[in-house]
C-alpha cells in the first residue's frame, strides 16, 4: 500500500497543515510572496520541531475562494511549496489548492518534489460556498498519468465540509467512500460540517468498515477527542491552528 511506504504505518499518522497567508491578487493579500514563503517555511519547522509525520500546504486565507484559480495562484503555491519541501526534506509533503485546483495541486507537486495532494469534489457533485463542484475523478487522473505525476497520491475528501449535499442524500456516506475507492482514491478525508467541527465517530466507523484504503480524519481533531475509541482506530489528518508569527 503506497499510504504505508510513505509515512511507514497506517495507524496514527498526524499530518500538519500549513496555512499560507493570503497570497498576491487576493482581496485579503497584504504580504510579498517572499515573506509569505518565510512564514509557511517557519510553520513547518515549528511542525516538524513538534513530531508531526507529515505536513500539507493549503492556500487556507486566499478568502473568498473562487473556482477559477488563475496561474498566479499556481506560480505562488509552487513556489511556497518547494520552499517547504526543502525546509522539511525528510517529511511526506502534500499541497491542497483552493477551491478545487486538484489539477492544479498535481502540477504543484510533481513540480516541487511533493507526494500527494488532497481533493475535494473527487466523486459526486455537491454544492459548496463557492458554487457547483462537480466530479473531477476522471479527468484528474488522466491528467495525472499524462504529465508523469502516477506517484502522487490522492486523498479524497468525501461529503465535504461547508457545503450542501441535498444532491446526493439518497447515497450514504459508506457508499460513497466505496465510489472513491473505486475511482482510485488512494485514501479518503473525512471532516464535521465545518473546519474545525469534529468528524461524527459513526460516520468514521461506517467509512471505515466499507473501504480498505486509508480513512483520515480532515477537521475538528483535538487531544480531547482522540482519546474517543473511535477516533483511535484512525489516522488523523489534523487541522492545527496555524502559529501567529
Amino acid at each position: 500500500m503506497k499510504f504505508l511506504k510513505l509515512f511507514g504505518r497506517l495507524k496514527s499518522v498526524v499530518i500538519g497543515m500549513v496555512h499560507v497567508r493570503a497570497l498576491p491578487g487576493t482581496p485579503r493579500s497584504s504580504l510579498p510572496l517572499t515573506q509569505i514563503t518565510d512564514k509557511a517555511c517557519h510553520e513547518a519547522e515549528i511542525y516538524k520541531d513538534a513530531g508531526v509525520d507529515g505536513l500539507i500546504v493549503e492556500n487556507m486565507h486566499d478568502l473568498p475562494y473562487t473556482v477559477y484559480v488563475g496561474p498566479e495562484i499556481t506560480a505562488a503555491m509552487s513556489v511556497i511549496s518547494a520552499a517547504v519541501k526543502h525546509t522539511c526534506p525528510r517529511l511526506p509533503l502534500g499541497i491542497q489548492i483552493l477551491c478545487s485546483a486538484n489539477q492544479q495541486a498535481v502540477a504543484v507537486a510533481l513540480a516541487a518534489g511533493l507526494d500527494f495532494i488532497r481533493v475535494e469534489g473527487f466523486v459526486f457533485s455537491h454544492v459548496a460556498d463557492e458554487g457547483m463542484i462537480n466530479a473531477c475523478a476522471g479527468d484528474l487522473l488522466r491528467y495525472r498519468k499524462q504529465i508523469g505525476a502516477q506517484h502522487v497520491q490522492i486523498f479524497a475528501d468525501i461529503k465535504k465540509k461547508h457545503s450542501a449535499h441535498a444532491l446526493t442524500a439518497d447515497v450514504s456516506i459508506s457508499e460513497t467512500a466505496k465510489a472513491a475507492e473505486l475511482f482510485l482514491a488512494d485514501g479518503i478525508v473525512l471532516t464535521g460540517t465545518a473546519t474545525g467541527m469534529q468528524a461524527d465517530p459513526k460516520e468514521l466507523k461506517e467509512v471505515e468498515h466499507a473501504v480498505k484504503i486509508p480513512v483520515l480524519i480532515g477537521s475538528g481533531v483535538t487531544l480531547e477527542n482522540l482519546e474517543c475509541e473511535a477516533l483511535t482506530h484512525e489516522q488523523a489528518l489534523a487541522r492545527v491552528m496555524p502559529i501567529s508569527i
